[in-house]
């Protein structure tokens, strides 16, 4: 086992003692003897089947056959949920062919920051999670359920469902994914048109039609986000079946890899001899394994905050300083766009998660002392899935990598870090993805030019006051000041800008998820101005150094000048207006910073503890 990441992994076993401890005595007394819709009664259990067809109801009432709960992120809207419509029906029928029911229990919104970026509905997108968590934790507490089928994607939805799946820790959990579409236009491509827009070398008709051939069908965004990261976090931490986050939708494979999924579930419940519950998968050892190959993939950095608030659902104690030491014993081992030209299927096509796996096992990156949904350890998700007279089997996957442009190896890595980097100096704290940078160890010392809205950078950019070395500071975009939005259009200005040889930067205490690709950003810098954080303070012109080689974030202006301004205050009605924003307003009252993982869920623990 590697050492810089065995040592990372006892620290937060340690760290986490006494909060994995009470976890694990909460979901034993959950537990209970025989099916959870044994202690309801004769009115309750009556309601609970009362839709239910004679077979089914007489198989609820018998006790002895376990009862499968669907959660599913569906919707006709959104293209990565869309293939969901059809599953419920799959995995009612193969539950019912193993002699079990399914019922669908609930739904959870589904928000895909591709709609919302730019708009006043992005500033629901961060705390969406928190909502997508209580729901699934709504749909599962009518206690009817031996086990539990999780159907989401994209971005919140996979982190919500996880927090909701392990307040349920005590039930038996698989998560089925629907792939990715196939592949359209090339993202190098795309990313060149909308940097062309940006520029005014294009209209916005050339814009559409490049980006409706890159999000064309059903299925996932071939790029490597927030989606995608989920997807292949969720599989290293043992949650999905072997080899199946990235089988395109609408094929024999994608179904059968449903059926098999619902059939898995029905072997883990307590009514057999082999129970094993989502709270006992998902322990330290799964967390760090996630993490590792988000950094060896270069996977969204929404994960720094998403999976801490996931693993503190858990009892786990994990903090940006765990991301950034286990980023220098993680060397990155893919090229995927934003981080290269390639898309999320041709990563498939070169290797895909069954060489992940094989890689990082081999080189000890990853812990194979492990429970998941199929066993315990993870040589079987080195194998990958095919059809046999239309049912899965696991065949052996690839040793070496079918194009080493995509897939690189750990002797001979892209980089020889994970590219993610914890900043910190007067200005706070920030994280910032090296990855797709040109040059991986920047450093750049520059005035800033603030702005306090996303939506001010464009006017100063058509003006040409930006054509200049510069740090672009956003402020006041953080959690408790309008919800942390993406702000992902900054990225084609910020672009030009550095193709015209310019140095630039971006620090905000917003968000980039990302997939900022070549323009430095340190991001999620916390405290947030909002609260108080010297970002209120900074002013146009005043130099910041950002040093990726000594992880410092500094503004180079004295105390005593420092100590005379005043905080700026923004004026964030607007913000809080509209779009339903209104109806957050508490949550952004109670929100934990970025480094504790964004979130509202463990406010009233926080403040007993």
């Amino acid at each position: 086992m590697n050492t810089q990441v065995n040592e990372v992994t006892q620290r937060i076993i340690e760290r986490s003692k006494a909060s994995r401890q009470a976890y694990l005595a909460k979901i034993e007394r959950a537990r209970g003897q025989g099916p959870h819709r044994g202690v309801l009664s004769c009115g309750n259990l009556a309601h609970g089947f009362a839709a239910c067809n004679s077979s089914d109801k007489s198989d609820l009432r018998s006790m002895t056959k376990a009862n499968i709960a669907i959660v599913s992120s569906y919707n006709d809207m959104l293209s990565a949920h869309q293939p969901y419509e059809t599953y419920p029906k799959i995995i009612k029928d193969a539950v019912k062919e193993v002699g079990s029911v399914a019922q669908f229990a609930g739904g959870v919104p589904a928000m895909c920051d591709g709609v919302t970026q730019g708009n006043p509905g992005m500033e629901l997108s961060l705390m969406s999670r928190d909502v997508i968590a209580q729901s699934a934790a709504v749909a599962l507490s009518h206690n009817m359920f031996d086990g539990a089928m999780m159907l989401g994607i994209c971005d919140k939805i996979v982190p919500g469902l996880l927090i909701g799946s392990l307040s349920f820790g005590h039930l038996p959990t698989v998560f089925v994914p629907a792939g990715p579409m196939p592949s359209g236009l090339p993202n190098k491509e795309k990313a060149r048109v909308r940097q062309a827009f940006a520029e005014g070398k294009v209209g916005r008709d050339k814009l559409l039609e490049a980006e409706s051939q890159s999000y064309h069908s059903a299925g996932t965004c071939t790029f490597y986000g927030t989606a995608n990261s989920n997807q292949l976090v969720v599989e290293m931490m043992g949650l999905h079946l072997p080899g199946s986050s990235f089988v395109n939708p609408g094929t024999e494979l994608r179904d059968a890899l449903t059926k098999a999924a619902s059939r898995q579930v029905t072997r883990l419940t307590a009514l057999g001899d082999n129970y094993t519950p989502i709270g006992h998968i998902v322990d330290e050892k799964a967390i760090v394994n996630g993490i590792v190959a988000l950094l060896a993939t270069g996977g969204s950095t929404n994960h720094t905050m998403h999976l801490i608030a996931v693993a503190r659902a858990a009892g786990i104690i994990v903090t940006w300083d765990d991301f950034s030491e286990l980023s220098n014993a993680v060397p990155l081992l893919t090229r995927i766009y934003p981080n290269g030209s390639a898309d999320i299927n041709h990563f498939v096509a070169a290797g895909g998660m069954a060489l992940l796996f094989k890689q990082l096992l081999d080189a000890g990156l990853i812990h194979n002392d492990v429970k998941t949904i199929v066993g315990d350890g993870l040589d079987l998700y080195t194998k990958e899935p095919a059809l046999e007279d239309g049912e899965v089997t696991w065949r052996d996957g690839p040793v070496k990598s079918h194009d080493t442009e995509v897939f690189a190896s750990v002797e001979a890595p892209f980089k020889p870090d994970g590219g993610l980097n914890v900043l910190s100096g007067n200005l706070g704290r920030a994280v910032i993805k090296t990855s797709a940078l040109r040059n991986p160890h920047c450093t750049l010392k520059a005035p800033a030019v603030v702005f306090e809205d996303q939506y001010q950078l464009d006017a100063a950019f058509k003006s040409g006051e930006l054509d200049k070395d510069c740090i672009v500071v956003v402020r006041f975009q953080g959690p408790a000041a309008i919800g942390m939005p993406e702000l992902h259009r900054l990225t084609p200005p910020l672009g030009v800008l550095q193709d015209r040889g310019y140095n630039v930067a971006l620090v905000t205490d917003g968000r980039m998820s990302g997939a900022s690709g070549k323009v430095p950003a340190a991001i999620h810098v916390t405290p947030e101005a909002f609260l108080g954080g010297l970002l209120a303070k900074v002013e146009t012109g005043d130099i910041i150094e950002l040093d990726t080689k000594t992880g410092s974030l500094t503004l180079h202006v004295d105390e005593a000048t420092l100590a005379q301004r005043t905080a700026a205050v923004a004026d964030l009605t607007m913000q809080h207006e509209g779009m339903g924003r209104e109806l957050f307003g508490g949550m952004r009252g109670v929100i934990s910073g970025a480094e504790e993982g964004a979130c509202t869920l463990f406010y009233t623990q926080e403040q007993n503890v």
